[in-house]
């Protein structure tokens, strides 16, 4: 277990998410233990131990994160943060904000949700079985609220929402931080195709998902991957890291002749419908900020569909070339599944508050190429939209 709580340590400093001195975790072993000690500890040991869950994160995040959060908790109304966009509407449902460090107002939020905010812009997210669980949760709390914050400030320079206090410094702040590790990111998949065996296509997506892991375009559960060799779909399984791939990637038979798919992403059926549809051989789907960002915003205020937009945007939008689509997570009428296949073509497409799907026919150099591009394209659009 301590090799465990060290590795997802060094991802929450190594993503940018915390400050190497501030993450807190208490991890249960034979009892309960932190890595390092702190006056905070004795109170998120209540906690835990009123929670019954295995392990909990604790921390102020690393700017931008930590002024974007404190400030929407500090002007949010309600006792809690409701974002729009996939990844809260499916995992996180709402963030709850909790005044202080109060061993009874943490435990009843905390029974409700994996996690929660605080006024002082920190974060803590429990795990059930695991710190894996934690770090998910810390980590999709931050890039909700990054997105909710970064939308939130677009309104407000339409004059269509009125936000307070140093808002445009924040944003500027948040905005040069993400460019300053994306934009002089060049490294770009060097894995030879065609693929001759199994081995090459499994090398492709482990190199691929690590590189869009490490170029910051996504964190590292926040897409999938996968790749059509001699009618086998070698795609990530669901829940897996895309920096760590090894030994997490299913071989389905694009017949559904065996039950592979069982532990493929839950995406998996999109990909195959995307092979079955297109002459495309490899796909990479992300959960790029500002892709994400870009997808979410529209001025008709009193549209009949808004709040509805995932799943009934009645508008034909675009991104450059890139069209913006509809579709939630699931099985449905209003899936992934009834819109991406149709739709991706030429650079790929983004889906209303979820992320981008890049697909092509040479494997993984030019499909990564292109969610790099098209993420760089929504940063800029999005800057010439708000200044």
């Amino acid at each position: 277990m301590a090799g465990v709580k060290e590795k997802y340590l060094q991802k929450l400093i190594s993503q940018r998410l915390c400050n190497s001195t501030d993450p807190l975790v208490g991890f249960l072993d034979a009892d309960l233990q932190w890595n390092r000690e702190s006056d905070k500890t004795e109170i998120l040991s209540q906690v835990v131990n009123s929670l019954g869950v295995s392990a909990i994160i604790y921390s102020i995040p690393r700017e931008p994160y930590k002024s974007m959060i404190k400030y929407l908790a500090s002007y949010e109304e309600k006792d809690f943060l409701k974002p729009e966009d996939t990844e809260t509407r499916t995992f996180l449902h709402d963030i709850p904000i909790a005044q202080n460090l109060n061993v009874g107002e943490l435990t009843q939020k905390l029974k409700k949700r994996k996690g929660l905010v605080l006024k002082d812009g920190s974060v803590i997210a429990q795990g059930a079985i695991g710190v894996e669980q934690a770090f998910v949760t810390f980590s999709s709390i931050c890039f909700s609220l990054f997105v909710k914050f970064m939308c939130d400030f677009y309104y407000h320079r339409k004059n269509l929402m009125k936000m307070e206090g140093e808002v445009e410094e924040i944003a500027k702040k948040a905005i040069k931080c993400y460019e300053d590790h994306l934009l002089p990111f060049d490294k770009m998949p060097q894995s030879p195709y065609p693929f001759e065996k199994e081995d090459d296509a499994i090398a492709a997506i482990i190199e691929a998902g690590s590189l869009t892991v490490e170029s910051g375009l996504v964190d590292s559960f926040f897409g999938n991957i996968s790749c059509l060799f001699e009618n086998t779909i070698y795609i990530s399984q669901t829940g897996s890291s895309l920096d760590e791939l090894e030994g997490y990637i299913d071989p389905c038979p694009i017949d559904n002749s065996k039950t592979n798919a069982i532990t493929a992403s839950s995406e998996f059926s999109t990909h195959r419908a995307i092979y079955l549809k297109k002459k495309f051989n490899a796909i990479l789907h992300g959960h790029p900020k500002f892709s994400v960002i870009y997808s979410m915003l529209c001025d008709k205020i009193n549209c009949p569909n808004r709040g509805k937009c995932h799943i009934s945007c009645s508008d034909r939008r675009f991104m450059k070339d890139v069209p913006i689509v509809t579709g939630e997570v699931g099985r449905g009428k209003n899936t992934l599944l009834q819109t991406v296949p149709e739709y991706i073509s030429g650079r790929g497409v983004i889906v209303f508050g979820h992320g981008v799907f890049t697909a092509g026919g040479s494997g993984f150099y030019e499909i990564f190429r292109n969610l790099l591009e098209i993420e760089k394209e929504a940063l800029w659009a999005y800057k010439d939209l708000v200044f």
